[in-house]
């Protein structure tokens, strides 16, 4: 079985959406329900990528302001296209926060972490620009447990080539179980550090609208998928519909779970 070189790069707002960011979107209720933050309040959404966390915040928090960072130019354009003028929008990245100290009074981040190359550095960006009592607050996708629609789609993968678990997120990326989210957090000195576990359903009407979206090449799973040749992709979509609950009508309901960590900024 051969193929390219795979990136983790996010790019581009439609091939995501398909994938995950639908997933994503359904996620971001409980998550800011969890939080609690209280109405009136200042929020810096970090990675905000298409947009779904800060809308989510906009629509449920009655938010004094909202400001989202992101390094890419092509989610950027779809975050604006989504949000107008509801969002202050920023080109930067998480360990590079274009924002002075304690300037919101929450600061979080979904499905970011993992995707960060120094996620120590990224925690305490987040901690300096929130004020002293502000809460920081993150979610990350259970890769290696209940993340069933990649962990379905890794398993048959590596199965069929044990290289592929050098691109599996469940094994390359440790931040996607909860004690070390909870360490992480701990490590940088924040308050209070909680972690829980928020499930959320992912129905597909059938194998094929499952299938559709590891085709569109940008993420670790799909780049992975279309860098295999036209048989090996075939061989494996065939054992990843092997290993998958398929219903009677066709239908498979899985679950994606997320770990959600809050913290609070402690500062002298």
């Amino acid at each position: 079985m051969t193929h390219e070189r795979v990136s983790d790069t996010w790019e581009r707002g439609s091939p995501y959406e398909r994938y995950v960011g639908r997933w994503s979107r359904r996620v971001a209720p409980p998550f800011l329900s969890w939080l609690g933050i209280p109405d009136g309040r200042r929020w810096l959404d970090v990675g905000c990528g298409t947009g779904a966390l800060s809308a989510a915040i906009v629509d449920r928090c009655s938010p004094s302001s909202v400001a989202g960072v992101e390094p890419s130019d092509g989610f950027l354009d779809t975050a604006r296209a989504n949000l107008a003028d509801r969002v202050a929008l920023r080109q930067g990245s998480a360990a590079a926060i274009p924002f002075g100290d304690s300037s919101f009074d929450a600061v979080v981040s979904g499905l970011v972490l993992n995707f960060v190359p120094d996620p120590r550095a990224a925690l305490a960006e987040m901690a300096r620009v929130a004020d002293g009592s502000g809460t920081i607050g993150a979610y990350v996708w259970d890769y290696a447990g209940r993340m069933e629609l990649m962990r379905h789609f890794w398993d048959a993968a590596v199965e069929l080539d044990p290289r592929a678990a050098d691109i599996d997120e469940g094994i390359r990326f440790p931040l996607c179980r909860p004690e070390a989210l909870g360490k992480l957090f701990a490590e940088a000195g924040l308050d209070g550090v909680d972690v829980t576990a928020i499930d959320i359903a992912t129905p597909f009407a059938s194998f094929d609208e499952y299938w559709q979206p590891f085709l569109g090449g940008q993420g670790p799973a799909p780049a992975y998928c279309m860098s295999l040749d036209e048989t090996a992709r075939a061989r494996l979509r065939d054992r990843v519909r092997e290993r998958i609950p398929i219903a009677a009508d066709g239908s498979i309901s899985l679950v994606a779970r997320a770990w959600a960590v809050r913290a609070i900024a402690a500062k002298a």
